[in-house]
């Protein structure tokens, strides 16, 4: 055991971010490939969910579908969530 509590408040060190953005500022092609690599992600996640819903055989089939996303997604979000506790 460490001493250490990360997560804790309030820090005891606390990192000044916007010192290390000065350091090494992003020039406007790396925040404009960033950006569109997060939106084609985005978009990729969302796209694939639409496909599978318009799958679907009826509209009662496509409300199941979506709340079978939803929970699915809620499930994984939990499960990451507890993982960065524990590792917190």
């Amino acid at each position: 055991m460490t001493g250490r509590h990360p997560g804790r408040w309030p820090v005891e060190r606390p990192v000044d971010l916007d010192a290390i953005e000065r350091e090494h500022p992003a020039t406007e092609d790396e925040l404009y490939v960033r950006r569109a690599a997060e939106r084609a992600l985005h978009e990729m996640v969302l796209d694939n969910i639409r496909h599978d819903l318009e799958q679907q055989p009826s509209a009662f089939t496509v409300i199941s579908a979506a709340r079978n996303w939803c929970n699915r997604i809620t499930a994984a979000a939990e499960e990451i969530a507890r993982a960065k506790r524990r590792a917190a």
